[in-house]
């Protein structure tokens, strides 16, 4: 797949709701390193973006091929092993796989900025038997994880508020506490800090004017439009219309969110720690990287499983 003309498009317009998330992963997890593929869509895909990153890490490159009004297209790469992550950075992200390297012999700490081609050229160990290995720890770590696809949707909703809106109103405050201390202490020696606290403030706003209209408007409705199902009752349209129209807001609302954070993790050149960073410092960075965690997290369980079964639902009990 190295030019153009030999890359297959997929038409995300032709999927129903429900297969475009499954759909685009499974077509980025059967890449290999180098290898591209172009999604088409009626919308700019942004969202998808920060999924991706969210959940693969930063080993794919984004290109807009086309930017609207009426079509967009993205060319998605994933990055061979050089162009990917380094053994520090598998290691930082899964500390399981540090095991995988100590059997090897390879040196994840101070030799950890080496990306696994250069460290199995170096050692002469089989690259692809390594990375065998890895996914292997990859595979198993999936079969654990929660099946929030078969959930009940009122379920998932209670889920959302009690795991990731009470975990946002915990740390929030305590966020800007931490960046603001840094931005006061630091920032005539690193004034980036206090771009990140202009960002960090835009999205702890946006995120607790948010949250309350899911929990008092949309949730309630989602589950309202569950238990119509379960009865067998025909409802009447909600006084917003179409759940589509409340829906389409929270996921503008969170690609705003994601381009705050985007921002911050550029800022920070993906949190790395300055020399001089103080035990404040590090607890702000490690904080943030987890707020940024969770909010991907949150963002992709409303938007490709919450909302779209919510969608298809309503159409089921409408009358």
């Amino acid at each position: 797949m190295t030019s153009t003309q030999e890359i297959e498009k997929l038409d995300v317009t032709v999927l129903e709701p429900r297969m475009k998330h499954p759909t685009i992963f499974q077509w980025f997890d059967n890449l290999k390193g180098g290898e591209a593929f172009v999604i088409h869509n009626d919308h700019d895909p942004k969202p998808l973006y920060y999924q991706l990153l969210g959940e693969r890490g930063n080993v794919f490159k984004w290109e807009y091929l086309e930017q609207g009004p009426e079509i967009w297209e993205v060319r998605i790469s994933k990055l061979t092993p050089e162009e990917g992550e380094t053994v520090g950075e598998l290691v930082a992200k899964d500390y399981r796989k540090a095991q995988v390297f100590k059997k090897y012999g390879i040196d994840f700490c101070c030799g950890g900025k080496k990306s696994v081609k250069q460290v199995c050229a170096e050692k002469g160990i089989s690259q692809d038997e390594l990375e065998a290995e890895l996914i292997a720890l990859d595979e198993a770590e999936k079969a654990r994880e929660v099946e929030y696809n078969k959930w009940d949707l009122g379920f998932l909703a209670d889920y959302i508020v009690n795991t990731h809106h009470k975990y946002l109103q915990e740390a929030i405050p305590a966020l800007y506490e931490y960046t603001t201390k840094i931005a006061r202490v630091h920032g005539s020696r690193h004034p980036e800090l206090l771009e990140v606290v202009k960002h960090y403030t835009n999205v702890a706003n946006e995120l607790e004017a948010h949250m309350p209209k899911e929990e008092r408007v949309l949730f309630p409705y989602i589950k309202q439009l569950e238990e119509a199902k379960k009865s067998g009752v025909k409802l009447e349209p909600a006084g917003f219309g179409s759940i589509q129209n409340p829906i389409n807001m929270m996921e503008m609302e969170h690609e705003s969110a994601g381009g705050e954070m985007e921002r911050i993790r550029e800022l920070t050149n993906n949190y790395t720690l300055p020399a001089d960073a103080c035990a404040t410092y590090t607890v702000a960075f490690k904080k943030l990287k987890e707020f940024e965690d969770d909010l991907f997290r949150h963002i992709h369980l409303e938007n490709n499983i919450l909302f779209p079964k919510a969608i298809e639902m309503e159409k089921e009990v409408l009358k």
